[in-house]
Parts: C-alpha cells; structure tokens; sequence
C-alpha cells in the first residue's frame, strides 16, 4: 500500500484575496470552483509556496500580501507524509523577507524540499514549448527538484559563484587568479546539476512508457544554444569556462554552463517537434511529462506528490478531462484542480472534495460542497 503526502489542514492568513481561509482535507483531489476573480488560484499559490523558490507565479514577496491592509502574509499547513506528520509555517511582515518554520522551528527553504514534493501545471505553461528557454528552464529544475531536494543547495551555490565572476568580467578584471576560485565552484555546482537534470529526465522518460497513449509521450532531451552540448563533468566544465573568459568579459557575462541549457520536446508517435504541434497536442504533451514525473516519484518515495493544476479541465476535450481525473486517483495523489463550473468536476463524482470559491468586496470566502 502506498504511503501518503497529503495536506490536510491549510490556513491562509491576509495571503492575495484570502483574508482569513480554512480547509480541512482529507487527502483526496480537491475541486475548486468559481468565477473568475474568486481567488482559486490564489489557493493553488499559497500550496506551491510549501516547496522552495516563489511559487507558481513567480510572485515577490510583496506581492503576495493582501491589500490595501499591507500586513504582511502567513501560511500555514499540516501535512501527513511517509515520514511522518509536519508543521509548515511560512509568512512575510514588516518588510521582511519570507521566513519559514518546519515543526515550529526556523528552516531554510531548501529544508522544504525535503518534506513536500510538487508539481503544478498552470495556464502560463501552455506557451511553454514555443517561447523562450528560461521558462523550460524553470520546468526542468522543477522536475528535477522533485527527485533531488539538493539540487536547489546546487542551483544557489552555482548562481552565487556565476554572479561573483559576471561582477569581475564587468569590471573587466583579468587577473586569472581571481577566476579560478570561482570557476572551481562554479564547475562543481554545475556537474551536479547537469548530473540531477540528466537523472530526471530519464525517470520521467521512462515512467512515460509505462503509461496508456490518452497523453501522448514526449521525448526530452536537454540542449545547449543553438542544440550545441554542453560540458557535464566537472572538468570539462572548469575548462570550457577557463577557455571563455575573453569571450565572456566581452558579452559582460557567462555564455557556458547549466544556465544556458534548453530542453528539447518531440512529440514521439509524430515524431514532430512540440513547438510544431496542434496547441492541443501540446497540452496534453505537457500533461504526459507532469504525470510521467509524478508516477516516476511514487517509485523514488513510496508516495504520489501534490498535484496543482490551475485551470486544465477547461482545456481538454471530455475524454481526456476523464483520463486526467482516472490518472490522478490511480495515483492516489493529492491534487488541487480549479475550474470555473463544478460541471468540469463530475467524472470525479465522490472521488473528490468540491470547494466552492465566492469573492464579495475583495475577499474571498471557501465553502465545501457536497
């Protein structure tokens, strides 16, 4: 039987339109319904605040606090997870920086990816083959995240380092001594990340053929610019940035290392490139990739993630909309689905909890439906 990674007491405080917000879970999906405006999503956002970084949209910490009352913003969840149950408190007031507390006690964020393990799915990615590299960038990161919670202690050491050195090629420093330090870490940082990135993908691709074809499978692949490779190891990595400090200081910045990759989608049964597929073709291909990551993990950590997935019934047909809904519960995951019609819910009939979403003068108010 599997073990579980459920909320199942969340509570938002002054968090976007939420005032004052309740919800009792009992791990099951959770349907979320309402005009748009309500504040489904500010729901969904505050979930994804439960893992390191800044949530599904990216948000400052400002940003996320309720207005006009500007008090600052507090989130807190209790979560069951096959290690144990946990206490999750994370807020931002005065001014201050966002804080987080694991079972009453001060955390760094990385800590968080540790205990929960997220994915989400959100309307922005639709675009997410067809537009620049950065956002696949922050999908790939994400998915690797999810199998290696240290891959964030890489990611800040890697970027700490990068910023130290792009400082000296701005400067125009030329002393070799000085880039060495920081190249050595950098070079580290990277192989890690570049070795975590690898390892996600051929999870992900393999749990993809594992599953029925309701999702089209997408091969992955990871790129450098222009679909050059890129160095891996450590030691190829310290000398392509050894070798680029002359080309760098005349960019003003680092053109090589796990900053510049892309990842590369075909739509396998096609054979045809995702930037090149129906806008439908690419959803589901998306959807595919998310599922395949989340099946993948039940395998690494005897659990199914939280799911967040804003708005996607509204853009399958009925028969993908009721494979999506069979995928999740065979999955036996959490997920937090939104939509504007409770109708967009019914294959899930008693499968899940619907929660109805209503705003009356800029507050948003959450009730439970039977």
């Amino acid at each position: 039987m599997l073990a579980r990674l459920a909320i199942t007491h969340l509570k938002l405080a002054h968090f976007r339109s939420h005032r004052s917000t309740q919800m009792r879970l009992d791990g099951r999906p959770v349907a979320i319904f309402g005009p748009n405006g309500a504040g489904k999503t500010n729901i969904l956002e505050a979930v994804s605040l439960l893992s390191p970084g800044r949530g599904l949209r990216r948000a400052s910490v400002d940003e996320l606090a309720r207005r006009p009352e500007s008090l600052g913003w507090k989130l807190r969840a209790d979560l069951d997870t096959p290690h144990g149950l946990h206490e999750i408190e994370t807020f931002a007031e005065g001014g201050a920086g966002r804080s987080v507390l694991i079972d009453g006690k001060p955390a760094a964020q990385a800590a968080l990816g540790r205990i929960v393990r997220l994915l989400w799915l959100v309307p922005a990615m639709d675009r997410l083959w067809t537009e620049g590299a950065e956002g696949r960038r922050r999908f790939l990161d994400r998915m690797t995240l999810s199998f290696d919670p240290t891959h964030a202690d890489s990611s800040l050491a890697y970027e700490k380092a990068m910023r130290q050195r792009n400082r000296l090629l701005k400067d125009e420093v030329r002393d070799a001594r000085w880039y060495e330090a920081l190249e050595a870490r950098m070079a580290e940082a990277g192989a890690a990340i570049a070795a975590s990135r690898r390892m996600a993908l051929a999870r992900v691709m393999a749990a993809q053929q594992e599953l029925d074809d309701a999702f089209p499978a997408a091969d992955l692949r990871i790129i450098g610019p222009d679909g050059e490779d890129m160095p891996e190891t450590a030691e190829d990595l310290a000398r392509a940035l050894s070798r680029g400090r002359a080309r760098d200081m005349a960019a003003g910045r680092t053109l090589v290392g796990p900053h510049r990759v892309d990842l590369e989608a075909t739509y396998s049964a096609k054979d045809l490139p995702a930037a090149q597929a129906s806008t439908g073709e690419q959803k589901a291909l998306l959807i595919s990739v998310v599922l395949a990551n989340a099946r993948a993990l039940v395998q690494d950590i005897g659990a199914p993630p939280i799911l967040l997935m804003d708005e996607v019934a509204a853009h399958l047909d009925a028969d993908r909309r009721a494979a999506l809904y069979d995928r999740i519960c065979d999955l036996g995951a959490q997920a937090f689905l939104t939509g504007t019609g409770r109708e967009l819910f019914a294959p899930l009939a008693d499968r899940a909890q619907l929660c109805e979403v209503t705003e009356k003068g800029g507050v948003s108010e959450i009730t439970e439906r039977a």
